[in-house]
């Protein structure tokens, strides 16, 4: 089947969204998550989609459909404004998108998302933090899902992890499992003897320890449903960075995974780029709504749908400022 790959745009620039509504509605007092932020075309997110027939959309109405937590806390934050961080002391609105931790809010005040599978983000340095939708995964999935600064990118097991990014080998979710499997006859099982090329623990940022919940019968189900796979990988960058990360000499050998072609729900599109261009988030939404139905064999019904908890807030501001100001 012949595959056409595509980029995703930059993630949620909450201060243009915030900005947008301040001068649609007789600019009322608005804040963003950084005053000092500013939007730059060249930045974009990195996750990539192959186009497919079998194709399934997340279009604006279909937002309104999904099984979130109540925004009543964001609501309420946003009319507070901006607070100091109280952790680097930066001016931020809902979280700190450099510490990796709630403003203005409790961690009870927020839902918390309990993943079937590990994920690592690795993001270059130059991407800036306020707009890559990255954070939102870290935030809502703390247990499960770690970001990396490039070049610190641990060394992986060849058999167990897999890098989201297309290519001419790249397979499908769906068939994921079945070449991991085959994969692992091809590898030895010695540890790896390369070092990271930078410090490991000060290179990485937002980094915790894993959780493990349930009871050792659950646990025990839900490891062999995933065996073996360990943790999935994903890229987070400008389009000029991203083949220097995917190059890397240490995802070269990992399994690449292709996402099937869906619209983004992103609210800046750009001129003449197609709407399949996907935010970070809504990515690794799509990976785990497909893992689940084609990997763990259940039906998908809205176990990880308030990963896009924040994406789906923000978006509603965007929506209701583009009507006020007779856009849509």
């Amino acid at each position: 089947m012949d595959m056409t790959f595509i980029y995703s745009p930059s993630a949620v620039d909450t201060m243009s969204v915030l900005v947008l509504q301040d001068k649609s509605v007789n600019r009322a007092k608005m804040s963003g998550l950084d005053k000092d932020q500013r939007h730059h075309p060249s930045c974009r997110e990195k996750t990539l989609t192959s186009d497919s027939s079998d194709s399934r959309e997340l279009p604006s109405q279909q937002l309104q459909g999904l099984k979130l937590a109540s925004h009543a806390v964001l609501e309420e934050a946003q009319q507070r404004g901006r607070l100091k961080c109280s952790k680097c002391g930066g001016s931020r609105m809902f979280f700190c998108y450099t510490c990796c931790s709630l403003v203005g809010m409790s961690l009870q005040d927020v839902p918390t998302v309990k993943l079937p599978v590990k994920i690592d983000i690795i993001k270059h340095p130059n991407e800036t933090d306020g707009k890559s939708t990255a954070i939102h995964a870290k935030i809502l999935a703390p247990s499960d899902v770690t970001i990396y600064t490039y070049p610190c990118i641990p060394e992986y097991q060849k058999d167990k992890v897999v890098l989201v990014f297309p290519g001419p080998r790249a397979v499908s979710v769906q068939d994921m499992m079945k070449c991991l499997h085959d994969r692992s006859h091809d590898f030895s099982d010695e540890p790896c003897r390369k070092r990271l090329k930078t410090e490991q623990v000060q290179g990485s940022t937002c980094t915790s320890e894993s959780s493990e919940s349930g009871t050792p019968d659950e646990a025990k189900s839900s490891v062999s449903k995933v065996d073996p796979l360990q943790r999935v990988v994903f890229i987070d960058s400008t389009w000029n960075q991203t083949n220097k990360i995917s190059t890397d000499e240490r995802l070269q050998d990992l399994l690449q995974v292709e996402l099937k072609m869906r619209k983004t729900c992103f609210w800046r599109h750009q001129k003449g780029k197609p709407d399949t261009y996907l935010a970070t988030i809504e990515a690794i939404y799509y990976f785990l709504m497909d893992f689940h139905e084609h990997c763990l064999d259940e039906e998908y019904s809205g176990e990880y749908d308030n990963l896009l908890f924040f994406y789906s807030y923000l978006h509603s501001i965007v929506n209701k400022a583009k009507t006020s100001a007779g856009k849509c």
